[in-house]
């Protein structure tokens, strides 16, 4: 899982100058923190929503770490790679802030370790995520993005146990 991650990040730097824009990611789960780091990739297709909303996508490469923080217990570090679709509702027009909406659905994530701490089991490497957050876009250029999310992380049932994790989280972006 290391030599997979360290792959990520290179291939992250080698594109980063065709990503749309960077982003960092802070959280906490029941005796779990995280923390992730990512490029967006936005989609060209936009979707109008009444007069003045407008729906856009996104492809999200995220890595980052789990940590379990359980007292007194067996905590692990968990790497973690993960790709996204996000859909996002906001407003594109006038100036200041912005509000959106967000989802992501069927994230998939690769991770190192199946468990947490001896009470937390995952159940595999292999999981999938899905978030939804809401937050304000700002800048000149709307190149700024802050953001709530709440999301969970489960191997959907596959493997057996699939106790998965929920994480409440703190979201910036920077667009290019």
């Amino acid at each position: 899982m290391k030599r997979l991650l360290l792959l990520l990040l290179l291939s992250m730097a080698a594109h980063a100058s065709a990503a749309d824009g960077i982003f960092y990611e802070n959280g906490e789960g029941k005796n779990v923190d995280m923390w992730r780091v990512g490029m967006v990739w936005q989609w060209d297709k936009r979707w109008h929503y009444g007069e003045n909303w407008q729906i856009t996508g996104s492809w999200e490469l995220a890595a980052g770490m789990l940590r379990g923080d359980k007292p007194n217990d067996n905590d692990q570090i968990i790497n973690d790679v993960s790709i996204t679709p996000m859909f996002r509702l906001s407003h594109p027009a006038g100036s200041g802030l912005s509000p959106y909406l967000e989802g992501g659905i069927l994230g998939i994530h690769l991770i190192s370790r199946a468990f947490a701490y001896n009470g937390r089991k995952l159940g595999s490497g292999f999981q999938f995520g899905h978030q939804i957050g809401f937050g304000v876009e700002f800048g000149s250029r709307r190149q700024y993005s802050l953001g709530y999310r709440a999301q969970h992380m489960s191997n959907g049932g596959l493997v057996h146990p699939n106790q998965g994790l929920d994480f409440n989280e703190v979201h910036f972006t920077y667009y290019f």
